[in-house]
């Protein structure tokens, strides 16, 4: 055998033959300490760590019973059951009855826009137009601080 490595744990180099089954075995690690586990096929595989995020049990994307409409993948927090296409649909459309934040659950801002749009003769309304906007293209929550869901 060629020139190399005295330790029996480290493999031969490449294109020779390992060395015959009948050598000893290696002595364990000093102090007493147990060697640590050799890869192979009994062993679990490692998880990545913060996935899926804390509370969640892993799963297909969205397929968890605390997150039924899946989870945001920027934040992590899981979507809420109300529609941002709905809700700025509904605000932009009768904005000044505040329908969308009744729907989002916000209803002391609707209320608001109630009062803006009669006290004001119905100029008011374009307070739920803008709004209606601005829900559709950011990302709005609901009232328990949760993202809208994207459709």
């Amino acid at each position: 055998m060629t020139q190399g490595p005295e330790d029996p744990n480290v493999p031969p180099p490449y294109g020779e033959t390992p060395p015959p089954a009948d050598q000893p075995a290696p002595t364990p690690p000093p102090y007493g300490q147990t060697p640590p586990p050799q890869p192979g096929y009994q062993q679990p595989g490692y998880a990545q760590p913060g996935y899926p995020p804390s509370g969640y049990p892993a799963g297909p994307y969205g397929a968890s019973p605390q997150a039924p409409y899946g989870i945001h993948p920027v934040t992590g927090l899981p979507y809420s059951d109300k529609s941002k296409l709905v809700a700025g649909l509904l605000q932009i459309f009768l904005g000044g009855f505040g329908v969308g934040r009744f729907y989002l659950g916000d209803t002391k801002t609707a209320v608001w826009q109630i009062v803006v749009t009669v006290l004001t003769c119905g100029i008011g309304s374009l307070w739920g137009l803008i709004d209606g906007i601005i829900i559709l293209a950011t990302d709005s929550k609901d009232m328990n601080g949760l993202p809208l869901r994207p459709s």
